[in-house]
């Protein structure tokens, strides 16, 4: 597999933006009156690990025309070192259009975090492919990897098709493209046949291809063993990746962060990567979260980025688990890694000061 050079972006994402507001000192929402707010999305989570180390990245996206909220967003994916393009999509009225709030604490000890996702109205969800010119962004500038996750891709009828149209452009300009399926059962109540279909096809244009053995079962309708313990999701990955492999063969490289919940606080990490028949493993290793969301971002921010820099696959892997390690190391949903000596420095459980 190898990746297009001479572009101006090493890595696209199209995605929905929004904010996260997080009680201070990991307490939970009802009981706060103190909140920590920062823009995200699960792509531009991605993005960040590439972006930090000195990668051009575009973001694929809409905002609410003269609201402040997308102005926070604007400002902190310029903070991010990422460029941006979007329609201004007028708001309509204190009903109208708005960007997504994402309401939820990290946990503390064994009180696991709780989600609660307020996306009414949301402006990512009215995307389309009209919204950019994909000549100029593909065939002009170019780009080397478009990452799509399931996420983005099962929002509204609208943004998947985005995505199917953005994965075709892609196969047909030589980018590399990268799907992350990332089910989730409540945003594809109702839309099963239509999802399935889109997915399939996506995942049938991908190079690369990220999610566990339940993803590949819910989005994608290849049978397979259900999970038990830890040792059987590996076994269980490799046994639907087999199956997979005959039913996309354009795919190069498979991947699967792997996560244990000991408490909020401590985790145990792993992850797999199957690619040119051989499988690729990271050790299975205790860390320290300090919020968990984000953490299977930075394990696939770090493979693209090891996959952008032409890295041998094991040196991908062991990059991707300790970027993921790091992303659960911040208050942010993403992680800011200073260069990539801190990410091989967590590799080799080197967590000494370096002055």
């Amino acid at each position: 597999m190898e990746i297009k050079h001479n572009c101006k972006y090493a890595l696209a994402v199209p995605t929905s933006m929004g904010v996260r507001i997080t009680p201070a000192d990991r307490q939970t929402v009802a009981a706060s009156d103190m909140f920590f707010m920062q823009a995200t999305s699960a792509e531009t989570n991605v993005a960040s690990i590439p972006s930090y180390l000195g990668q051009k990245v575009l973001v694929l996206t809409d905002f609410v025309k003269g609201s402040p909220i997308s102005q926070f967003i604007k400002q902190n994916l310029r903070s991010r070192g990422m460029d941006f393009v979007g329609k201004e999509v007028e708001q309509g009225g204190p009903w109208g259009y708005r960007h997504q709030f994402n309401i939820a604490d990290s946990g503390a000890g064994n009180r696991g975090p709780r989600v609660h996702n307020d996306r009414a109205g949301e402006v990512g969800r009215v995307m389309s492919a009209d919204d950019f010119d994909l000549t100029q962004i593909f065939d002009i500038d170019g780009v080397g990897i478009i990452h799509i996750s399931g996420l983005i891709a099962a929002l509204s009828p609208q943004t998947s098709k985005l995505c199917l149209d953005l994965a075709r452009k892609a196969k047909a300009s030589g980018t590399l493209v990268s799907f992350d399926l990332n089910y989730r059962a409540s945003f594809w109540e109702g839309r099963e046949a239509e999802l399935r279909a889109i997915f399939t096809e996506i995942a049938s244009l991908s190079d690369i291809l990220g999610g566990n053995e339940e993803d590949f079962q819910l989005a994608l309708g290849i049978e397979g063993p259900k999970a038990g313990g830890q040792n059987n999701k590996i076994d269980a990955f490799k046994s639907m990746i087999d199956k997979v492999r005959a039913a996309y063969p354009s795919v190069s490289v498979y991947a699967t962060s792997l996560r244990q919940v000991l408490s909020a606080e401590k985790h145990v990490w792993g992850a797999l990567l199957y690619a040119e028949g051989k499988w690729y493993e990271a050790e299975q290793r205790e860390i320290a979260v300090l919020d968990r969301i984000g953490g299977g971002d930075g394990f696939m921010g770090g493979l693209l980025y090891g996959i952008i820099k032409s890295w041998d696959y094991e040196t991908c892997l062991h990059f991707a688990w300790a970027s993921g390690a790091l992303a659960v190391t911040f208050l942010t949903d993403y992680a800011q890694p200073s260069d990539e000596e801190q990410i091989f420095s967590i590799w080799n459980g080197n967590a000494r000061v370096k002055r």
